[in-house]
């Protein structure tokens, strides 16, 4: 189960893991190449020694700004800066609005559109659903009143 619903980062840590085993393959036939050149025997700890210090500046140029970018940008998105913050929430606030204006048919709808999206146990929300919750509670009232 957890290798379907993290498929895409399984991939991406299998590739991860391949290009660096292949680069430290290739590096050290490279370092053995050279060290016969010059008539010495290749020693590991220099090997090691230069691979990790190729290892990890193509570490901090690649896979520190690409990390930052998407992870940073993601989280931002998700915690709902203000810059990413999108007119959909907007929308589907004034929708429900409408919806409660037809009465119980109205929540009926909202609570199955709700379950169809995954909007209950954890799952995504939009922002300020806690404040829509109290926008429609006042209408509810408001209609309730009306009613009797």
């Amino acid at each position: 189960m957890i290798f379907k619903k993290y498929g895409y980062a399984w991939i991406t840590l299998s590739f991860f893991l391949g290009s660096l085993l292949l680069h430290w393959y290739f590096g050290w036939q490279s370092f053995v190449s050279e060290a016969a050149e010059h008539g010495q025997a290749p020693e590991r700890s220099e090997y090691l020694n230069q691979m990790f210090r190729d290892t990890f500046e193509n570490w901090q140029s690649e896979f520190l700004q690409l990390l930052w970018q998407v992870c940073g940008l993601a989280y931002f998105l998700y915690v709902g800066s203000p810059s990413s913050k999108e007119n959909d929430d907007r929308v589907e606030a004034k929708i429900d609005a409408l919806l409660v204006m037809h009465g119980d048919k109205g929540f009926e709808i909202m609570e199955k559109l709700d379950k169809h999206y995954l909007r209950e146990d954890a799952h995504a929300e939009p922002h300020g659903h806690g404040e829509l919750n109290d926008i429609l509670g006042t209408l509810r009232q408001d209609r309730t009143k009306e009613a009797s």
